[in-house]
């Protein structure tokens, strides 16, 4: 009797991932097609009170009230490679990309990306995105547990996160 070998599981496809219902959040990663809610409101609202605080980083140059220079976007398709992700936030340094272009993901990766964990989406997002993130050289990493009100603070050193800081409340 001669074992019968199972196939190499197919890769996911970004034709797969538009299949996905617009209810829950759809990523690709390391060929796998992951789905995930859309965020409770303890998510939902660290992610507004965080993007309210960065607003004076995305203003134009030479506007007043904060240091400008950013692009901050709230879940922006990333095409990393072969992976698809959509992060809570993510921001391009202006002088990296001087334009927003009017596209429906983008290939560029961002200078920094924030990601606020739940309990359906912490393990994908340290353990899968967080080195796809370093891979393409995110250099900047923001890690937001709305529950215990906690903020990680990580910068990219070479291939390797490091713990800049940590934050409660």
């Amino acid at each position: 009797m001669v074992a019968s070998m199972n196939p190499a599981p197919r890769r996911a496809t970004y034709d797969d991932l538009l299949q996905v219902s617009d209810i829950l959040i759809a990523e690709i990663i390391d060929g796998e097609l992951i789905t995930s809610p859309r965020p409770a409101s303890p998510h939902a609202r660290a992610t507004s009170i965080i993007r309210g605080e960065l607003d004076s980083f995305d203003r134009q140059s030479g506007g007043s009230g904060g240091p400008c220079g950013w692009w901050i976007l709230f879940e922006p398709e990333l095409h990393l490679g072969a992976d698809v992700l959509v992060p809570d936030l993510a921001g391009w340094q202006r002088e990296r990309m001087p334009t927003l272009a009017n596209v429906p993901y983008f290939v560029r990766a961002p200078d920094w990306v924030c990601e606020v964990v739940s309990p359906t989406t912490a393990r994908n997002d340290r353990v899968r995105k967080m080195p796809v993130y370093a891979r393409d050289h995110v250099g900047h990493l923001w890690l937001v547990d709305p529950i215990p009100r906690t903020l990680e603070v990580y910068r990219l050193e070479g291939q390797r996160w490091v713990v800049a800081s940590t934050h409660g409340d």
